[in-house]
């Protein structure tokens, strides 16, 4: 330490010779040296040796938290060494190694360390590790975890837990620790530091059809049949191993108001839970429970004010004491707008009159210092609406910013509501229950989205209050430990990168590290897939109301057959499972069931019950013999999900988790088989070839000859032709080019209905290096009995002077593909710049305009001066040019922001675009279910050649995804296809 000291000394020295910016060097060596005072190696610590048996001691002047926490850890010592310790609140007969545990305001912390208690005094929910050598003559050994507080010292307890390798998940997903007889631990002194957000938790919504019956009907049948006590227990210990802090129970009409079972509020109470609750509970009243209009009347300030009143102030009574955060304001019964009211502003001041009568019964019952009782109101729905029309909300109470329930914050502070003393928080849906459809099955919120919006809201002072909608807990196990990671320390979480190392951490923390670079590839192909359209939103079907499935957009017949390629990269993530099962161990199968398998089967089956129907759908038209296979396929991947699901309610885990999983939310089309009722065109051939791209897709007697879309020496595509009967026949074919340069995939085969092989696909290449460099013409001849197909190959082999060397975009097939990371040049402007995002579990990086608190001006020149996005692109043919824009769905950072940027071709004029939207609209709706916001623009007749497009920066906070400019006015992919790029740069 004393080196240090000099260190330090002698670097200040310089600081006077050598300003300003040695005076920046000398304060991050003070960091530096806090760090080394806060981390000091202390050496190995024994907790199970066959010469060792660690016993654990806990302050008995604390309360139950710490006994609670003490006793799991020795459980936890158990699972992984068999060894159970000793578990006392005696020090007087602890010997040899002993863990101490207990706040810093306890007498037995302080007997050993005062230092550290004062290291610890008055932090938040900070914890300090000690290792103290020989302390008295029968400890050999003390490790002293104190806190700064009861959840404090909880977090440390449940941190050497982790150390240990048992996991957070150890009981809710199975995740059981690895086997060590032998246990000790490498330890240094510490001092955590604070949260990043105060108060962290979870909403427990939607409970219908997994929480609730599996603790009425399974975990709690012996006892209130519902989710109570038991169950309550088992989710506070969970949160406190995530290092959070907050609950908002379940509150659906499944299941009893949360206050219904008095041990539930002593349950929080023994382990230090804030218990509050969601937007349309003021007062901590379950009102779908509680509120009875028979006898209270209907639930309307306007005209029942005294029975509210009364309502609310009997349970701030019974709520006095306890640890509580109280949801302000009034909405309907349930999740609805309040009762009673007809206009916005007639709204407002009813409102701001509920406020100040909540607050005098606070202050009657709970505190006269209204400031010191904890409030929040949550902005959500159409309270946002009335909150914009000038609601005023008392400075010291929590602002609750929702997002749009499908991951996009809806709206955070400005510069003046970022300075109220309440501050701000986010409430945040990783599962919901509306409109425009539910997700209510699988998880399937992005990781990357999740980690741009919560840094965002942080960045922008939403620190006060985090709550995640995690639906059943069950199976959105990892959306819920990034989100509570990021709210207990966001900062690694600044780097957009850092959530690829972050899940493979969680994975290897459960299922070893020679696991987890798979797993984690495993899961970020689940959630890419899963962001370009959620499983439960493949039927293309809406809820509120609820209409029946449609066939979905992806294109079977151009694009490489788009829903044949997302088809394809489902089986594939399907066959890593399988081939990493075996590797797992045997004790860690359930729970690799539960987090990897069961998720990645579901939302493959769910996919492919409906591309294959599309399939089943369009042959029908075409007059394929193969229509009923893929309408049999479609059927197996319906049972299939069935069969995954009723082995996770009745097998896993030895019947653990029945009842958990529905694979059916609320019976909606989506779930169920589709109708198959397309009846088979009949044709004039048995035999037919089809190209990729021919333009009517659904056209039963194709031509004789038709022609592929043409290649070029640049891009080296390659383009399919299906060979199929039309009935229940045998035969054969061959296939013939009419150059060396032409290659096929096959050169002959034989269809037959007998086995079910009656189509094949058909790949043609260019095998450039046989080409001439010239216009390319030839064709491949494609032969059956009685039939004979001439397809025309068309090519350009021509060394194109303006492409020599060039880095950009070319056009191929019509269209030309961009990723927006991929850009020619970035300029920054004043300090305006895009950034990269590194967003690999979204499918490609994204490019965000920052700084997030820049200024904005439209007119043209400021934004022709403003930062910008070049990319160079060529197209071979002159013609009307349609451009889409896709961005991600974000919403304005405030009510002072828009979501515009400007684009710019060549010196053509500049065109602002604003994909803002208000409210539910169909724009929005449309823009959640595909998590794209697409915007256009057209130019009538664009010139074959060089080009360049500029994205120009105007609002902060818009995130580019990808470009698509379509040249030949056909439908456009509903996926980001591949790149159309030529060059050696690719961001």
């Amino acid at each position: 330490m004393m080196f240090f000291l000099i260190l330090l000394i002698m670097l200040n020295t310089l600081t006077l010779r050598f300003k300003p910016a040695p005076i920046r060097f000398s304060l991050s060596l003070l960091s530096l040296l806090f760090l080394l005072v806060s981390h000091v190696k202390a050496g190995v610590f024994k907790l199970v040796t066959p010469e060792t048996k660690v016993s654990i001691v806990y302050a008995v002047e604390d309360r139950k938290l710490d006994s609670i926490a003490a006793n799991l850890l020795a459980k936890d010592i158990e699972r992984v060494t068999g060894y159970l310790p000793g578990v006392s609140t005696n020090l007087s007969t602890a010997q040899g190694n002993v863990i101490i545990i207990g706040t810093i305001q306890s007498s037995l912390i302080r007997s050993f360390d005062k230092n550290l208690a004062k290291s610890l005094i008055n932090k938040w929910e900070c914890f300090g590790y000690k290792v103290i050598r020989k302390p008295n003559s029968k400890i050999l050994n003390a490790l002293l975890i104190a806190g700064s507080d009861l959840r404090g010292t909880a977090y440390g307890v449940f941190g050497i837990s982790e150390k240990i390798g048992v996991s957070p998940w150890y009981w809710w997903a199975d995740a059981h620790p690895v086997k060590q007889p032998d246990l000790s631990l490498e330890i240094e002194d510490y001092i955590s530091k604070e949260p990043s957000v105060k108060f962290r938790g979870i909403f427990l919504n939607d409970e219908d059809w997994g929480l609730q019956p599996w603790a009425a009907k399974n975990y709690e049948s012996q006892g209130v049949k519902d989710i109570g006590p038991k169950t309550y227990a088992q989710i506070f210990e969970l949160l406190l191993r995530l290092k959070a802090n907050l609950i908002w129970p379940a509150m659906h009409e499944s299941t009893k108001a949360y206050y219904h079972y008095p041990q539930n509020k002593e349950i929080a109470a023994d382990y230090e839970i804030v218990v509050s609750s969601s937007h349309a509970e003021p007062m901590l009243r379950n009102n779908v429970d509680e509120w009875n209009a028979k006898t209270s009347g209907a639930f309307n300030y306007k005209t029942n004010k005294a029975n509210v009143l009364r309502y609310w102030e009997d349970r701030i009574k019974e709520s006095k004491g306890n640890n509580v955060i109280y949801t302000m304001g009034m909405r309907g019964v349930h999740d609805s707008g309040m009762e009673g009211v007809k206009t916005v502003q007639e709204t407002v001041p009813l409102l701001e009159q509920i406020f100040a009568d909540q607050r005098e019964l606070l202050s009657t019952h709970i505190h006269q210092d209204i400031e010191k009782v904890p409030q929040t109101f949550s902005i959500y729905k159409e309270v946002l609406d009335v909150y914009e029309a000038g609601l005023k909300v008392p400075e010291d109470i929590i602002l609750n910013w929702p997002d749009d329930n499908y991951g996009y914050i809806q709206r955070l502070g400005t510069p003046a509501e970022r300075k109220r003393k309440g501050g701000a928080g986010v409430y945040y849906h990783a599962s919901y229950w509306g409109r425009p459809h539910d997700y209510l099955w699988l998880s399937s919120t992005n990781p990357a989205l999740m980690r741009e919006e919560m840094t965002k809201a942080y960045i922008m002072d939403a620190r006060k209050i985090w709550v995640l909608n995690i639906g059943d807990i069950k199976p959105a196990e990892y959306n819920m430990q990034l989100f509570l990671d990021m709210a207990y320390n966001v900062d690694p979480f600044m780097s957009a990168g850092y959530v690829a190392k972050h899940s493979e951490t969680w994975a290897g923390s459960i299922f070893g590290t020679a696991n987890a670079k798979e797993i984690a590839g495993i899961l970020s192909g689940y959630y890419k897939l899963a962001f370009e359209r959620r499983p439960e939103f493949m039927g293309w079907s809406r809820t509120e109301p609820t209409t029946p499935v449609n066939y979905t957009a992806y294109v079977h017949h151009r694009y490489g057959d788009e829903a044949e390629k997302r088809i394809g990269q489902y089986e594939a993530l399907e066959k890593s499972v399988a081939l990493l099962k075996p590797k797992i161990s045997a004790s860690l199968q359930d729970a690799y069931y539960e987090l990897v398998e069961y998720p990645v089967k579901g939302a493959a089956n769910m996919n492919k019950k409906f591309l294959y129907r599309d399939k089943a759908w369009l042959y029908a038209l075409q007059g394929r013999a193969s229509a009923q296979n893929y309408v049999d396929l479609a059927r197996k991947s319906y049972d299939e999900i069935v069969k995954a699901t009723d082995y996770y309610n009745n097998s896993l885990a030895n019947g653990k988790w029945k009842w958990m999983m529905s694979m059916k939310p609320r019976e909606l089309p989506v779930y169920q088989l589709p109708a198959f009722n397309a009846v088979k065109a009949q044709g004039s051939s048995l035999f037919i070839a089809r190209v990729e791209g021919l333009k009517d897709s659904a056209l039963v007697d194709v031509p004789e000859t038709q022609e592929l879309p043409a290649f070029n020496r640049y891009l080296k595509k390659r383009y399919f032709i299906d060979v199929y009967l039309s009935a229940d026949s045998s035969l054969s074919y061959q296939v013939e080019p009419s150059a060396k340069w032409i290659r096929v995939s096959r050169t002959k085969g034989l269809l037959s209905s007998r086995n079910s092989f009656t189509e094949e696909r058909l790949w043609v290449d260019i095998d450039w290096t046989k080409a001439p460099e010239q216009l390319l013409t030839g064709e491949v001849n494609v032969k059956a009995p009685g039939k004979e197909y001439r397809i025309k190959v068309t090519g350009d082999n021509r060394r194109l002077s303006a492409l020599e060397n060039y880095e950009g975009f070319i056009e191929s097939d019509g269209y030309i593909a961009i990723d927006a990371a991929n850009y020619t040049n970035a300029q920054e402007r004043s300090g305006r710049k895009w950034t990269i995002l590194p967003t690999a579990s979204a499918g490609r990086n994204w490019v965000e305009a920052l700084p997030l608190d820049a200024k904005v001006d439209t007119g043209e020149q400021p934004v022709l001066k403003s930062a910008a996005l070049e990319f160079d692109f060529y197209n071979l043919n002159s013609g009307p040019a349609k451009f889409y824009f896709h961005t991600i769905p974000t919403h304005p950072l405030n009510n002072q922001y828009q979501m515009r940027y400007a684009v710019k071709v060549d010196e053509g004029p500049v065109k602002v675009l604003n994909f803002k939207t208000v409210g539910r609209s169909e724009e929005w709706k449309e823009n959640v279910l595909r998590n794209n916001a697409v915007k256009s623009l057209v130019l009538p007749n664009l010139a074959a050649g060089k080009h360049k497009l500029r994205v120009y920066m105007i609002d902060p906070g818009v995130i580019f995804d990808r470009i698509y400019i379509s040249l030949d006015g056909r439908k456009s992919p509903y996926s980001a296809v591949e790149q159309t790029y030529i060059g050696k740069k690719n961001k």
